[in-house]
């Protein structure tokens, strides 16, 4: 005769499965809302650089589109209660900066800045500073811009072969001839300096005078430009031209990324 087992005996296992299930749906459920709570937070910290930013951005009589910030590094809430932060990005498009009465257009310029340091009450309040303690930022300042700064009528810039390259109509000797060209391009004392060294016109008469006049052509749009003074002090390092335009390097350390409240 088979022996006869409880009906019931499997169910206390099963009971305790139930539990750990539901244990470990609460963690997750716990670890969601914490994660939500933490991106509220960033996004919270953020709107509110953004604000000094754009405040930043005006006090160097500038203008932009509202900047974008975001606040990098997990989780947010530990790195407020540090009152440090591993990685703030900002990016500012469609940048119109003063240069000699003209604008200089940056279409864009991407801002990272590290090891940022700011207390609970500064977040909370808009008062004190937010200061960096590297910062790099990387723009490009348009061709037609930095034509526009050079006064020839018909003038145009480019790349060519990463170099600068100009094209331009010119007037010598009666002949109506277009001037190709390249220039060396370098940073000084927060000047880029544009040298047109090798300068071409094609039917240009073989006479001493128009290559004279080619030569004051050339040294004519060989200039110094000055930069439009950038955001969060930062300094021009390295100025390349690329087929988008005049990519600009600058760097600085241990600046205010805010305006003092």
């Amino acid at each position: 005769m088979a022996e006869a087992y409880p009906a019931n005996e499997g169910r206390p296992r099963r009971r305790g499965r139930k539990v750990l299930v539901g244990f470990v749906v609460l963690l997750l459920v716990l670890a969601g809302l914490l994660v939500v709570a933490d991106r509220v937070a960033a996004g919270v910290a953020e709107r509110a650089i953004a604000d000094q930013v754009k405040k930043e951005v005006a006090k160097q009589d500038a203008q932009s589109a509202a900047p974008q910030v975001e606040v990098g590094g997990f989780p947010f809430l530990t790195q407020v209660l540090a009152g440090k932060y591993e990685h703030i990005s900002i990016v500012l498009t469609d940048v119109q900066g003063n240069v000699q009465g003209g604008a200089v257009s940056v279409p864009r310029l991407d801002v990272d800045a590290r090891d940022v340091k700011a207390s609970l009450d500064t977040l909370r309040s808009g008062r004190g500073d937010v200061v960096a303690e590297s910062v790099d930022g990387r723009g490009t300042v348009t061709y037609d811009s930095l034509a526009k700064l050079l006064d020839r009528p018909g003038l145009t810039l480019g790349e060519r072969d990463g170099k600068l390259a100009v094209t331009a109509p010119a007037d010598i000797l009666g002949v109506k001839l277009t001037v190709n060209g390249t220039a060396d391009v370098t940073v000084a004392n927060g000047k880029v300096a544009l040298r047109f060294n090798d300068v071409t016109a094609e039917g240009l008469p073989n006479l001493p005078l128009a290559k004279a006049m080619l030569a004051n052509y050339a040294k004519g749009i060989s200039i110094d430009v000055p930069l439009p003074e950038l955001p969060f002090q930062l300094n021009v390092r390295k100025v390349e031209p690329r087929p988008e335009g005049l990519v600009v390097t600058a760097d600085a350390r241990n600046v205010p990324i805010n305006s003092a409240g």
